[in-house]
């Protein structure tokens, strides 16, 4: 079993504590939305979909110390508040729209409410909101089964497969994304053997991918990021699975550094590279990957592993934490409302629109 990640209880929330796995299993509180804000940015948690959720509950916890005045003055208040939340990192795209879906809820609660007291405003905020972060959590949860099962499609019986960062349960609040197509898969007897790459610099594969795959019992082996040509040149692999923190209108995919290389292995050795994300991931504001803005993260996290120097300090360094693969190096984006291919506007606007007629 893998430790939950996300405890909400008494007006605070508990998230487990991502930086120090493997090697200890830790819980850090969060009681208001600054918390949840430095958790999110500090890489306490992390992950597109479990962003999301981390988001939701911390637009409740910002109706801590919230003096209700005029309507209007408690919604400026509470945009203030859902800027600042949103101000953590700049390229997962759950964190914005989870933020502003609760925000909208908040406008409409209070739009809605005939309340002659503050206290009343107030509590029928904190319900509204409550309710709303919880259904958030349970649609991640939901879509993360329905995109296993729409993935194991893809593959053949007896599949070895390569995937890159960390998209399993600890990224989500549900089981996974590209990382439950592989658990999942290996329950089924549709996948024998996968490969997790490290994930240079921040290890997310060789502290927590790995993890999860042993944990699960795969059969699975880490590689350094720059072992991968190799084991795709001298082995057969069937297919290469990543997830994504923000998607192009045009399907261009922002995700973890490294992505966009494996992309361009996988098409030169002919094998099928899938992304595996969510809904909400899809953002349809950017026509191109072009205008996502690419997080540059700190250089310390380059130079250092767990603390030790592993370069001369007092060197430039280039941290950029995403890369994008143009949606020609994709196969196809595999969604809770099925699977897009070939990866294009259209096609994506159709799954996309898909959820409204099931």
């Amino acid at each position: 079993m893998i430790p939950a990640r996300l405890i909400y209880k008494n007006g605070s929330v508990r998230f487990l504590d991502q930086r120090l796995l493997p090697d200890k299993i830790k819980y850090l509180t969060a009681r208001d939305a600054a918390g949840v804000r430095k958790a999110i940015k500090d890489m306490v948690l992390r992950g597109a979909p479990l962003i999301g959720c981390s988001a939701a509950y911390g637009m409740l916890l910002a109706l801590k110390g919230l003096k209700t005045g005029s309507k209007p003055a408690l919604k400026k208040e509470l945009a203030k508040r859902a800027a600042f939340l949103k101000s953590a990192r700049p390229t997962a795209v759950p964190l914005f729209s989870m933020t502003d879906r609760m925000l909208k809820k908040a406008f409409e609660t209070i739009d809605a409410s005939d309340s002659r007291t503050a206290g009343g405003l107030l509590s029928g905020l904190k319900s509204a909101l409550t309710k709303e972060a919880a259904s958030v959590v349970a649609e991640d949860v939901n879509s993360t089964k329905k995109m296993a099962g729409h993935g194991l499609k893809l593959l053949k019986k007896g599949s070895t497969v390569m995937t890159h960062c960390n998209t399993g349960a600890l990224a989500t609040m549900g089981i996974g994304t590209a990382l439950a197509v592989v658990t999942e898969g290996w329950k089924k007897g549709k996948i024998k053997y996968a490969y997790a790459g490290e994930t240079r610099p921040y290890l997310q594969g060789a502290r927590l991918t790995i993890w999860e795959l042993k944990r699960n019992g795969v059969p699975s082996a880490l590689l350094t990021d720059n072992m991968a040509a190799h084991i795709m040149a001298t082995e057969k692999i069937d297919a290469v699975l990543i997830g994504a923190d923000r998607i192009a209108a045009n399907g261009d995919t922002a995700n973890k550094i490294g992505s966009y290389g494996l992309a361009i292995m996988a098409g030169y050795h002919g094998i099928p590279f899938y992304v595996v994300a969510p809904v909400p991931t899809i953002d349809l504001s950017i026509s191109s990957g072009k205008e996502i803005k690419i997080e540059e993260r700190s250089k310390e996290e380059v130079i250092k592993v767990k603390g030790s120097y592993i370069a001369p300090r007092g060197i430039d360094v280039r941290h950029p934490g995403f890369d994008v693969t143009p949606a020609g190096l994709i196969t196809a984006i595999i969604t809770e409302n099925g699977v897009i291919n070939p990866v294009n506007g259209g096609n994506i606007l159709r799954n996309i629109k898909a959820a409204k007629h099931k």
